[in-house]
């Protein structure tokens, strides 16, 4: 009995996705003046789990590079930044993209913005939450060229009535949330989803192999 309550509730956990992109005020604008390399600074944290910006940003190289843009290594740029008498993301925010330019020279930086974040667990539901703001900006001339925001849900026991199978349902996220990072696993879809939507997402870039093939902004 309880094994199958057990069964049950897992396949009662859900994960949903949405992305509201921004659609940029002029795709041309961002055609106009594409990247070819692009600079990560480590996001800005609205919510309450410090890690988060480092485990966000651990999962955004990848899908930009995917696009068809040079990713400078995150890591790499923290320490750099770090040993330069900028410790926090905050401080990061805050070097002119004159100087960005001068020191790392990227065509373009990405700002990130971590709205919420994490698992928040309550009696008979366990939820993982992954919400971020994300915006480019041209180093030359300070426009913003695109702008998304990607979230990501998981919930334990959504379409569920049955108190008992949502309790168990619960338990067992939360104990498998306890040895794994599910809120990373969210942010890797959600980054995926918000850089490639077709209809607002970044531009493919010119470093991919299809890049000739994007109509938009052309």
């Amino acid at each position: 009995m309880v094994s199958a309550c057990i069964k049950r509730g897992a396949l009662l956990v859900l994960i949903l996705f949405s992305v509201a992109c921004v659609k940029p005020a002029n795709y041309g604008l961002y055609r106009e003046k594409l990247p070819r390399s692009v600079l990560v600074l480590p996001p800005l944290n609205d919510s309450i789990e410090v890690e988060a910006p480092y485990v966000y940003l651990s999962t955004i190289s990848r899908p930009l590079a995917e696009m068809g843009y040079y990713v400078f290594p995150v890591a790499v740029v923290d320490n750099f930044m770090k040993d330069n008498g900028l410790p926090t993301p905050y401080e990061m925010h805050g070097v002119s993209l004159r100087k960005l330019k001068e020191v790392i020279g990227p065509d373009a930086v990405l700002y990130l913005h971590i709205r919420d974040w994490g698992q928040k667990y309550q009696v008979i539901s366990s939820n993982t939450v992954v919400e971020v703001e994300a915006r480019l900006v041209d180093v030359d001339s300070g426009d913003t060229l695109w702008q998304g925001r990607a979230s990501a849900y998981d919930s334990s026991n959504r379409g569920s009535n049955d108190l008992v199978g949502m309790l168990i349902s619960a338990a067992v996220t939360q104990a498998l949330n306890s040895t794994t990072d599910r809120s990373r696993t969210l942010a890797e879809e959600a980054n995926r989803r918000m850089v490639r939507n077709k209809s607002n997402g970044l531009l493919i870039g010119p470093r991919h192999p299809e890049f000739s093939t994007d109509p938009r902004g052309r």
